[in-house]
């Protein structure tokens, strides 16, 4: 996805959490400065994954699961820091899009198949038994409460929550402004493909590739695909074709939209935002994903730019978007 001139940054790539992440910083006359970037990023992730994973059996968002499966009534739970910070931004990002993005649908996502790390899921390709996929209420975003500071969580009986909307542009955030603080230097973050950029960024601003499927520099782009240049803040895609797998005859994608408890309709191949952080970034993109057609009315007087690709390739960009 990062586009790097030659020598401007220095740059590199692994996978964690289920995800491409990866990491540059404009600093290439240190070449110390990455691998120290790389260690601080690695302890975040790490640090994310032990509070936010609905996939880890000793995560804290696991935990709040196992204790609000057997409640009769709201139960309330001491959390990390981390824990609260992320479930306040998948909050606010549901008020901001009036519960379009909803963390209440990670019980909806599991009984839907995605109930593990999506590399161990079936692909769309492959076939499998038929089989229903039941439509279930979510308990909505409105019933679930969080003290920031105090550290404590209120949660509704049966609740499963799933931060993976907005969990990832907000931990890129964290990351690029930690990193660049403490080091002195330009940071780019990319966490699949959520991007935050922080500190000073290397001559003619940080080149982006946007794309429905992240990837590595140098490999070739699955659809449109466009190179863009930013100086700051952050830029998320949201995608109905990265993340699909087959539920019997049906082949799903992980935007929900809450209103239907279903994959939201396949109106826009991508969506691509930029804001002043990459958490508002990605809760736009998320949102517009699931509007569909109202999504361009809605962006506009935002004025966020914005790119959104349509399900034939052809592509609008509103709001300023930015160049190559």
């Amino acid at each position: 996805m990062i586009s790097a001139e030659k020598n401007e940054v220095a740059f590199e790539a692994w996978s964690a959490l289920g995800m491409l992440v990866q990491l540059a910083v404009a600093e290439p006359k240190r070449p110390e400065r990455i691998a120290e970037a790389r260690e601080l990023l690695a302890a975040d992730l790490l640090a994310l994954d032990l509070a936010c994973s609905r996939f880890r059996a000793d995560s804290e968002l696991v935990a709040v699961t196992n204790a609000a499966r057997d409640a009769s009534d709201d139960v309330t739970i001491p959390v990390s820091s981390l824990l609260a910070e992320a479930v306040a931004v998948a909050l606010r990002a549901a008020r901001l899009t009036d519960g379009d993005v909803d963390p209440t649908v990670g019980a909806l996502l599991s009984a839907l198949g995605y109930d593990r790390d999506f590399t161990e899921l079936a692909q769309p390709e492959q076939e499998d038994a038929p089989s229903r996929v039941t439509v279930r209420m979510i308990p909505g975003w409105r019933s679930v409460r969080v003290d920031v500071d105090r550290c404590l969580l209120t949660v509704p009986p049966g609740v499963q929550l799933d931060l993976g909307a907005t969990v990832k542009g907000w931990a890129a955030d964290q990351a690029a402004i930690r990193i660049a603080r403490q080091l002195g230097c330009g940071v780019l973050v990319s966490l699949g493909g959520d991007t935050a950029v922080a500190g000073e960024p290397p001559a003619g601003g940080w080149r982006i590739r946007v794309q429905a499927k992240t990837a590595l520099p140098g490999v070739r782009p699955d659809g449109p695909a466009q190179v863009v240049r930013i100086t700051g803040g952050g830029l998320a895609t949201s995608s109905t074709t990265a993340r699909r797998w087959r539920k019997g005859g049906d082949v799903l994608h992980h935007i929900l939209d809450p209103r239907t408890c279903r994959p939201a309709k396949s109106v826009w191949r991508t969506v691509s935002v930029a804001a002043a952080t990459c958490a508002d970034a990605n809760t736009a993109a998320t949102a517009a994903i699931i509007r569909g057609h109202a999504a361009p009315n809605w962006l506009t007087p935002l004025g966020l730019p914005a790119r959104l690709v349509e399900q034939d390739g052809t592509v609008h960009v509103l709001n300023a978007w930015p160049e190559g």
